[in-house]
């Protein structure tokens, strides 16, 4: 499954100031079905605390937002749309998809698309593998290929699969909100 391989690697100053690897595995935790899904490598608060801590993931729960004042990374997979699906079909597992990490009230217009989202927060989304659109309000998708990198500010969006493979990106998200 697409999940086994995908690896992070985050490193740490011993007590002697010297670097090293503090963790070398799979995801601290995923929210997927099938091949659709959120894997977390990382988080942490902005400021002085942004290099402190342990790999607190594995205690929480897979929220698609971080905190506020924190940032986030992990991978994220878009299976190719199916195409057989009623439209009822698809917004059920969309609903679903947004309730299970806690985000149904970010689905603020689904008009165009029911993957449509708008979160409060700036994120770096690079496309690994396979192919995806971007969909927003206004104009027509925005196809992207491996290597190629979204600045997501903060506006509805999805990220539509109309290929034949599971399309696997890599996410750093930086809430906006105060708090």
């Amino acid at each position: 499954m697409i999940w086994d391989a995908l690896r992070r690697i985050v490193t740490e100053d011993d007590p002697q100031g010297r670097s090293s690897v503090l963790i070398d595995g799979k995801a601290a935790k995923i929210l997927a079905v099938e091949e659709g899904g959120l894997a977390e490598i990382w988080t942490a608060a902005l400021g002085a605390g942004i290099l402190a801590g342990e790999d607190a993931l594995a205690e929480q729960d897979v929220r698609l937002e971080p905190q506020p004042g924190a940032v986030k990374v992990r991978w994220f997979t878009v299976p190719a749309e199916d195409d057989g699906a009623t439209a009822e079909e698809r917004e059920i597992k969309a609903s679903f998809g947004f309730a299970a990490c806690g985000a149904s009230a970010a689905r603020v217009d689904t008009t165009r698309h029911p993957m449509m989202h708008k979160t409060d927060t700036l994120d770096v989304i690079i496309l690994v593998k396979g192919s995806v659109d971007l969909l927003l309000d206004e104009g027509e998708a925005t196809s992207l290929k491996p290597g190629d990198v979204v600045i997501q500010r903060a506006t509805n969006h999805a990220w539509v699969n109309r290929g034949d493979e599971t399309a696997v990106l890599v996410a750093v998200l930086i809430n906006a909100a105060s708090g």
